[in-house]
């Protein structure tokens, strides 16, 4: 053969192997999965029967504990067992559900929405199994589904949850990939998911934690596990592509950083990411998201808003106290309030009763999280207002409660913040929320509500630092108003809420899978 008829070959088998590539990278993830699906099925039939060994247990000990009259039990029933909204259990269906959120015991609103929404499971479907992918070693169920009650007033039942260890999380972690961190964390949720199907393969599998490419590389593998993912906040968008060119320092940590030729590198590589999120992200059944904002950025049609709230009065007296609940992270913008707060105390504030801050948040252990509470504690010396600041980290469910019951204003500092569930906490709990004029608090949350205002939006420390004063400015009757509107605003995002949307989510992947798999409970 000459070469020139060698060269045409070579050129008309270009588009063939085009074709043939991506199928046979199909066929190799279906055989992949295949035998993963086998290797998994003995721990499996392990969890299956463990499981129904501690149903056993837990039915015996509430049968001791009826004439007892105790109510934590009644808690367990009504939460496991009452019919959701009406609609009928289905006690038939009895697969396990496969919830992904390797960092299961943060503490924050992240782990708030988990484990709420496996307490919506349980009451939905009693005989499922809810199944927790997490590389959380350090403690053991008991442990942690104590915590949950204790942190966020969730109550589980514990014999039909599981826990799945995974020992690869370092693959998600930052600090892992100092260069290209978002494609990095990405291409590790792989490796960290590939840990989790090994070691057990769902009958649905659900991330509740931002990991797109994990749920994605599920779909590809197992054809037959319906798949979703609840979205907190993407991964890329449009709104991070926009801060590069943002000259003011108040578009989140990215902001003003697109000059440059490292700045152009990181402009290209992120629409190039943003291509690729959006190409994983088609290959997942259900998308659900916790805000306009989120949803207008996933372009999907889902959309469930989420809140739990405590109930407390919002005509009682309050002290002058200014509440932020977040976790101890850079994006959260502590240090934006704490200048505010500053600038408010020493040349605003004219009220005789001194203002405080409280800062509620968790702080991840062994992160860089505990270098940053430990920054801002000396921020607020240098600021002249340690005195007056108090930093909370890890509070239990019922310190949270206190300081919403008697704090005067609530107050959220994030740029493009997704959600934030402590700004609902704080409307419910009958606060003036001052919150950051982007994201979901200022789209969803701190809006018109019965023809009046419920609280103020804010973007420099000047302006958070008039809201204050206007806040303490208020009468009487104007304050009550607005706590009184905010109250009934915050019902919108009450816990039956989300328990419905994730219900009627759940409902159609469970249709899924008994679609994909007829005949079988599981």
């Amino acid at each position: 053969m000459s070469s020139k008829k060698l060269l045409f070959g070579l050129i008309a088998a270009v588009p063939v192997a085009a074709l043939l590539t991506p199928f046979l990278a199909l066929l190799l993830l279906r055989l992949w999965g295949s035998l993963l699906h086998a290797g998994s099925s003995d721990r499996r039939h392990a969890i299956c029967a463990h499981v129904e060994e501690e149903r056993k247990a837990a039915r015996e000990q509430r049968r001791k504990s009826q004439d007892l009259g105790d109510d934590d039990w009644e808690k367990v029933e009504n939460t496991a067992s009452a019919p959701n909204g009406g609609v009928p259990k289905d006690t038939e269906w009895e697969g396990i559900v496969g919830f992904f959120h390797p960092f299961c015991n943060a503490g924050g609103g992240g782990e708030r929405v988990l484990w709420a929404a496996i307490a919506a499971t349980q009451r939905q479907w009693p005989n499922a199994i809810c199944a927790v992918y997490t590389g959380d070693h350090e403690i053991d169920k008991s442990a942690i589904v104590a915590k949950v009650e204790e942190r966020f007033d969730i109550v589980l039942r514990e014999e039909t949850v599981t826990f799945i260890y995974l020992t690869t999380r370092q693959f998600v972690l930052p600090s892992s990939w100092p260069y290209f961190t978002l494609l990095g964390q990405s291409l590790g949720s792989l490796v960290l998911a590939w840990d989790a199907f090994h070691l057990l393969v769902p009958d649905i599998f659900i991330d509740t934690m931002g990991y797109a490419f994990a749920v994605a590389f599920c779909k590809l593998l197992f054809p037959s596990v319906p798949t979703a993912a609840y979205v907190h906040y993407p991964t890329i968008s449009t709104d991070m592509l926009a801060s590069l060119d943002d000259q003011t320092g108040t578009r989140g940590i990215h902001s003003g950083l697109g000059g440059g030729r490292r700045g152009q590198v990181k402009r290209y590589y992120w629409h190039f990411f943003a291509r690729l999120y959006g190409w994983v992200g088609r290959h997942i059944d259900v998308v659900m998201c916790n805000s306009t904002w989120t949803y207008n950025h996933i372009m999907e049609d889902l959309i469930h808003s989420i809140a739990l709230t405590p109930q407390t009065s919002a005509a009682r007296s309050r002290d002058n106290i200014i509440l932020y609940i977040a976790q101890f992270r850079p994006e959260k913008n502590h240090s934006l309030i704490l200048r505010a707060f500053s600038r408010y105390v020493h040349h605003l504030s004219h009220n005789s009763d001194p203002a405080r801050l409280v800062m509620i948040g968790s702080v991840r252990a062994n992160t860089p999280d505990e270098k940053h509470i430990y920054a801002l504690r000396i921020e607020a010396r240098e600021l002249g207002i340690n005195e007056r600041t108090t930093f909370i980290t890890d509070a239990p469910f019922s310190t949270i409660q206190e300081f919403l019951g008697k704090a005067s204003i609530g107050v959220n500092g994030m740029y493009a913040e997704h959600f934030g569930i402590g700004n609902v906490e704080g409307l419910a709990a009958g606060l003036i929320p001052v919150v950051h004029r982007s994201g979901g608090p200022y789209l969803d949350i701190v809006v018109p509500f019965q023809g009046g205002e419920v609280g103020f939006h804010a973007e420099t420390e000047q302006e958070y630092a008039e809201a204050f004063e206007k806040v303490a400015g208020m009468d009487g009757d104007a304050i009550l108003a607005m706590r009184t509107r905010g109250r009934a605003s915050s019902r919108r995002f009450g816990e039956g809420v989300f328990r419905d949307g994730w219900v009627k989510n759940m409902q159609e992947l469970v249709r899924l899978q008994r679609k994909i798999n007829p005949g079988k409970k599981s």
